[in-house]
């Protein structure tokens, strides 16, 4: 049964303070606004774990690691809630290494090893294969993706786990919801939760509820490792990028703007839409006519 918030809330801050923490929080900054800042994530993932329905008793989760903000963000949470007997899930860490020239392949394994966290190193040279398919000009975002997933898939499958769980944040989540209306004519985004096209797969985002900006600060805070995507981040004007400018723009003009929107996506009403595959309009009747 899940806390109510105010409780949950209650439990997790209290456990925090507790001087008896995982490594992966080990030389935590003492001050109060990182204190504020871990309790929230922790609090949000915790939150969105809950909310849907992600927790199998007994069951094992592969956690993708890229080395970016997200994903050490994501994997210290999951760990930190694991720790504290609230994610009662097996853990084990994995990054697929898709040889990308100049990636520093020692990086997260010494990361890994020195934290205690069980992981598996994986080397797949997907990079060779987006750079021959895609034409030139073309994003690689899509086909690099699929390939990263499929592996993850077999890699999760390979190691008994029932669920492939990534670190996209409340921000991913809102970009791709205006990506999907602006360039694909749909009302969709990135769900917390799904089932593999095989069925046989979960695929979670637990820090579906954090916002970017905490994510990058507690990183940074943590002086983790961070390694940049240079596949993508090489590339110009990205649909993702151009949303997220605008995204920008709309937070700064107006402060708090992006929560307001990931709330509408949390409180849809098919009745108000146009869809008449989600709501049936012909069949509407009126009440009190003879």
């Amino acid at each position: 049964m899940p806390l109510c918030r105010g409780r949950q809330f209650w439990h997790i801050a209290s456990m925090l303070d507790d001087t008896d923490i995982h490594p992966l929080f080990a030389g935590a900054p003492g001050t109060t606004e990182f204190k504020k800042l871990r309790k929230r994530i922790v609090r949000y993932t915790r939150e969105a774990i809950d909310q849907y329905g992600m927790v199998e008793r007994g069951a094992k989760w592969l956690v993708c690691l890229s080395g970016g903000k997200d994903s050490y963000t994501l994997l210290a949470a999951l760990y930190e809630l694991q720790w504290r007997g609230l994610l009662p899930v097996e853990l084990i860490a994995c990054n697929l290494d898709q040889g990308q020239p100049g990636f520093p392949a020692t990086v997260l394994p010494e990361f890994l090893e020195r934290m205690g966290v069980p992981h598996r190193i994986e080397y797949q040279d997907t990079y060779s294969i987006v750079m021959d398919k895609v034409p030139e000009g073309r994003t690689f975002c899509a086909l690099c993706s699929r390939l990263r997933r499929g592996n993850l898939y077999r890699i999760a499958r390979e190691e008994g786990c029932s669920a492939v769980v990534l670190g996209h944040h409340r921000d991913d989540i809102l970009e791709t919801f205006f990506m999907n209306l602006f360039h694909g004519g749909r009302l969709s985004t990135m769900p917390p939760k799904l089932v593999n096209e095989e069925g046989d797969l979960f695929l979670y985002r637990p820090l579906a509820h954090v916002a970017e900006a905490d994510c990058e600060k507690f990183a940074k805070a943590m002086n983790y490792p961070i390694i940049p995507c240079d596949l993508c981040g090489s590339q110009d004007g990205l649909q993702r990028q151009q949303v997220k400018q605008i995204l920008d723009g709309w937070e700064k003009n107006s402060p708090g703007r992006r929560q307001v929107m990931f709330r509408a996506l949390m409180n849809a009403r098919p009745s108000h839409l146009l869809d008449p595959k989600l709501f049936d309009f012909a069949g509407l009747t009126r009440s009190g006519v003879d």
